[in-house]
């Protein structure tokens, strides 16, 4: 009997979508049977100083100086310019992981962020490693730090991203359009009616879910505050991601905010969870950030966004995408986002057209799709 083969989801918990991504594919490959299936955060394998330079480096600029991270993301999207510094660094600093890898031996890698990626790479260049080697990339558009040229497949949101790609050099046969998977939950159709009633909402009135994204990354504060003082007979659901300063600070607004008639909380604050599915199900319109994950699993829930100050780079480019599809708006002044959700809300043919433009773009399937493909490569 043939051995099932063993499938290594690698990630980095640097942005809170990239585990999500791997986490989606890590339910996808189980549920098959036909596979052995461990996800590993490249981070837990690096120094304790590289992990949190990494991390909190992004963190602090996405909410202090976006736009100096806009111009390094510009900077450093030169296509197949590696530079030699950067990847001496990171085998240094994640060495534990090359000798697990080393080790195991995997059949295939999966990898949902762009630095284990390239140590794959430089392992399968090296003959190190004789795993196949695959590669997601979650974000609408495809940076350079994403490219290796040991890949066997690269998975795709979008055909103009597929299409840049094969422009740049990469043979056709090894891209694949799928979509940025998600957690299959978001596969299975929800009544909105159903989802309010889990989640313990008014069935009455609007709901708005302002999303802060896993790391709590964006302005959700100033943002609740202008939904609340806008004074609408909305209900406003709050995610702050793994953020604790801002669900406290989101439960005292909650407090102050009080209730609709019938008894509802104005502002309900939710922290990290893992009903995000119920959550989307239930709304009426997205207000957030643009990350990946993110607008992924709105586009599954059918789901129309208002995209708050998109951070200069990938959400910027994100961004870009949603509207030109029509499935999201945009607000670049956040003084005024309150008024510009009650106006969409106030116009059902056009949220009734985005809704439909979020539906035609959406890969709920995605994992499952990149789950089947990835595996054909090793039986």
């Amino acid at each position: 009997m043939k051995n099932k083969p063993r499938v290594l989801l690698l990630s980095a918990s640097s942005g809170a979508g990239h585990l999500r991504a791997a986490q989606a594919l890590e339910k996808a490959l189980g549920a098959r049977g036909d596979c052995i299936v461990e996800h590993i955060d490249a981070m837990k394998y690096a120094s304790k100083l590289f992990q949190s330079l990494y991390h909190k480096t992004y963190i602090s600029l996405a909410n202090r100086a976006p736009d100096l991270l806009g111009v390094l993301y510009n900077r450093t999207d030169q296509p197949w310019n590696h530079p030699r510094p950067r990847l001496a660094m990171d085998r240094l600093n994640v060495h534990p992981m090359i000798r697990m890898l080393k080790r195991v031996q995997p059949d295939l890698c999966i990898a949902t962020h762009f630095l284990p990626g390239e140590i794959l790479a430089w392992l399968i260049g090296k003959k190190k490693l004789r795993a196949r080697n695959a590669i997601v990339i979650t974000d609408y558009d495809v940076h350079a730090l994403w490219l290796c040229r040991t890949v066997d497949r690269y998975y795709v949101a979008l055909p103009e991203s597929a299409e840049y790609l094969a422009a740049i050099g990469v043979p056709r046969e090894k891209l694949c359009i799928t979509g940025i998977p998600v957690d299959p939950l978001f596969a299975k159709a929800v009544e909105r009616n159903d989802a309010r009633k889990h989640l313990q909402l008014d069935l009455r009135y609007p709901m708005v879910l302002a999303a802060a994204g896993g790391e709590g990354v964006g302005p959700v504060e100033q943002l609740v505050r202008g939904l609340l003082d806008f004074r609408r007979r909305w209900q406003i659901v709050a995610v702050a991601g793994k953020s604790e300063k801002m669900r406290k600070r989101l439960e005292e607004l909650s407090r102050e905010a009080g209730s609709l008639p019938g008894g509802a909380p104005r502002l309900q604050p939710v922290g990290f969870t893992m009903e995000m599915d119920q959550y989307m199900a239930a709304a009426d319109l997205l207000v957030g950030k643009a990350g990946g994950l993110t607008t992924s699993e709105a586009l599954a829930r059918a789901l129309p966004m208002v995209l708050i100050e998109p951070i200069p780079g990938q959400e910027e480019r994100n961004a870009d995408h949603l509207l030109e599809a029509g499935a999201a708006i945009r607000c670049n002044n956040l003084p005024v986002a309150a008024w510009k959700v009650a106006a969409l809300l106030d116009d059902p043919v056009r949220l009734k057209q985005m809704r439909e433009a979020a539906r035609r773009m959406a890969r709920p399937n995605a994992a499952a799709d990149i789950a089947q493909d990835a595996l054909a490569l090793v039986n």
